[in-house]
């Protein structure tokens, strides 16, 4: 029974071990793939069609990076809540912009503002130009969705923004991917977005703690099973 139990002790805390160290390979990946992306030539606007046949074009060009010009649509804007930059919390501002090129409607991931501690349905402050303007950045996918508790979310501040619903609430046939708007601060918005492989460094030490914790469990067993009872029956 002892044998089996450190057994698969052993067996459980090596293989999360392994799976840390597979969590870790993945972002490594994922990022050395968008920085090869983010390498290439800038696209423009005109890469961006909405036919479905264009959807797995976009899909690979996802994290290139896109210079558009358009018009902003602000009347359609919505501040995602309980987005953090620089561990302070806030709202990641995102507005359409319709491409001058080809009339299609893009979701531009602004930047970040940090809410009001004192009115939580407070808007900050956020200049939006009604001219023409050019947006640069990198194609990046739909917002990524935070815990919620359920139904449908309305209005201006939402915890979460779902392409579906956003769509039938605008009537914009909107891209189904985002522009992750780059530069330096402006227009109220910050844009020190995080990095994708940041955490690999923690999976590294989780994966040190099982493997840490494997070889003890297997230690323990040797020196408490074999090596002790070894000792004990020796004559004195």
């Amino acid at each position: 029974m002892v044998l089996a139990g450190a057994a698969i002790g052993v067996a459980i805390t090596f293989s999360l071990g392994l799976w840390q160290l597979g969590r870790a390979s993945e972002k490594t990946a994922l990022q050395d793939a968008r920085t090869q992306q983010a390498a290439k030539e800038a696209l423009d606007g005109k890469t961006l069609r909405r036919g479905s046949e264009d959807v797995a074009q976009r899909s690979e060009l996802m994290h290139r990076r896109v210079v558009v010009t358009g018009r902003w649509l602000p009347q359609f804007t919505v501040y995602l809540d309980n987005r953090q930059m620089n561990a302070k919390p806030g709202f990641f501002v995102l507005t359409p912009i319709q491409i001058e090129e080809t009339g299609e409607v893009l979701v531009v991931q602004r930047g970040w503002a940090q809410r009001s501690f004192t009115d939580r349905t407070a808007l900050p402050p956020v200049e939006t130009s009604p001219d023409v303007v050019e947006v640069q950045g990198h194609l990046a996918p739909w917002p990524s969705r935070l815990y919620d508790f359920g139904g449908a979310e309305t209005g201006s501040i939402r915890q979460n923004l779902d392409l579906t619903t956003y769509r039938q609430e605008t009537g914009l046939k909107v891209l189904e991917v985002t522009l992750l708007q780059s530069g330096g601060p402006s227009e109220g918005l910050l844009r020190e977005w995080p990095v994708v492989a940041s955490g690999v460094e923690k999976h590294h030490g989780y994966a040190f703690q099982w493997f840490g914790l494997s070889g003890l469990i297997a230690l323990l067993y040797v020196w408490f099973q074999i090596v002790q009872p070894r000792r004990q029956k020796r004559p004195a």
